[in-house]
């Protein structure tokens, strides 16, 4: 943080000082010349988006309109209105998210596309106090992980399933229909000698056999959201992956794709993924992440705006999401002030578009 700080006030707030705060376009390209690399290497992602959206504030605020309407000057409108994204909760951590507990890095509930964003809230909140009792009833931990979800010790990662169904039956809502599942595996964290090794499994796995185990895992739990199945290099694995089950679940890139619009365009040629995450820390700029965004419209791919794991109060990524209409937004557990921050705004700015009758 000390460094990003440093290199602000050293660097980049020299170079923009005197520039017009409405001119993004130009803000974020200076700051891209005075980074000079294709990863944001020498000054940081974190301190040149942190100005870059400090622009975009602050220009919002000039101009005297809602944040997320400011960043739709931005984006192609053609019969795109403005909407709240589907939210898709992370109630049960693993992974590096937690201790050791699970090989997946998060099992989300996502319910219906159908239902308003406060319904949707309502729903995850429901079940997440609901999972929070059937875990207590069998004796496990309700500790959570870095982004709110619990994190209980369980000797499979398909048993998580069993104790979601659990809780949300016990709030009355029916899987399929009105909440959805979806996994974010995270591959690379148990890949190693070409090979996946996690508990479900004595052996080590290969890139068919992991993808006979989603077919499995999807028969039983009818997923609707599969992220980093695997390896982010495994592009053939990947493209057999999408050919066989993208029909009924989104196969989604973010290791595989970083918010890069180069990665982006190899993962559309070789038909790999249905979906990306869009993450602005992964580029570094608003901009070039909203030129990310327009490219995977173009092609058709479902868009789900994140946050990252280790968060801030900062509610710029909901304004985001509602700016570039998003499909989804994957902001964590409905729990913890960095994630609540995040939904609040949503029900903000879904109060403000039924004001604005958008």
């Amino acid at each position: 943080v000390l460094k990003a700080i440093k290199n602000i006030e050293t660097i980049i707030a020299p170079a923009l000082v005197g520039m017009e705060v409405s001119k993004q376009q130009e803000i974020d390209k200076k700051m891209i010349e005075l980074d000079g690399t294709q990863n944001k290497s020498r000054l940081g992602a974190n301190a040149v988006l942190s100005v870059s959206m400090a622009t975009c504030r602050s220009a919002a605020k000039s101009s005297v309109i809602p944040l997320f309407l400011y960043l739709r000057q931005f984006v192609r409108k053609e019969n795109i209105p403005p909407k709240i994204p589907t939210p898709m909760f992370n109630v049960v951590n693993g992974g590096k998210h937690a201790e050791d507990n699970l090989d997946f890095q998060e099992f989300l509930v996502i319910p219906a596309s159908s239902k308003t964003f406060e319904e949707g809230l309502q729903i995850g909140t429901n079940i997440y106090k609901s999972l929070k009792d059937i875990l207590k009833q069998n004796n496990m931990s309700t500790l959570t992980g870095d982004e709110g979800g619990f994190s209980p010790k369980l000797p499979t990662n398909h048993e998580v399933f069993t104790i979601l169904k659990q809780a949300i039956t016990a709030t009355s809502l029916r899987v399929g229909f009105d909440i959805f599942f979806g996994i974010d595996v995270a591959a690379n964290s148990f890949y190693e000698n070409k090979q996946y090794h996690m508990r479900d499994r004595a052996q080590g796995l290969s890139a068919k056999d992991m993808i006979s185990y989603y077919e499995e895992l999807n028969k039983t739990n009818r997923l609707l959201y599969l992220e980093d199945p695997l390896s982010e290099d495994d592009w053939d694995g990947w493209s057999e992956l999408s050919s066989k089950i993208s029909q009924e679940t989104i196969i989604v890139g973010d290791d595989l794709t970083v918010t890069n619009p180069y990665r982006l365009q190899m993962a559309l040629d070789k038909k790999a993924i249905t979906g990306i995450i869009i993450k602005p820390n992964q580029i570094g700029t608003v901009m070039e992440t909203l030129a990310v965004v327009e490219v995977a419209r173009e092609a058709g791919l479902k868009i789900t705006v994140s946050h990252r794991s280790g968060e801030s109060n900062d509610d710029f990524i909901a304004d985001f999401a509602v700016g570039v209409s998003a499909d989804y937004a994957k902001f964590g557990a409905p729990a913890r002030g960095e994630r609540v921050a995040k939904y609040n705004r949503l029900l903000q700015i879904e109060k403000q578009l039924k004001e604005l009758k958008i």
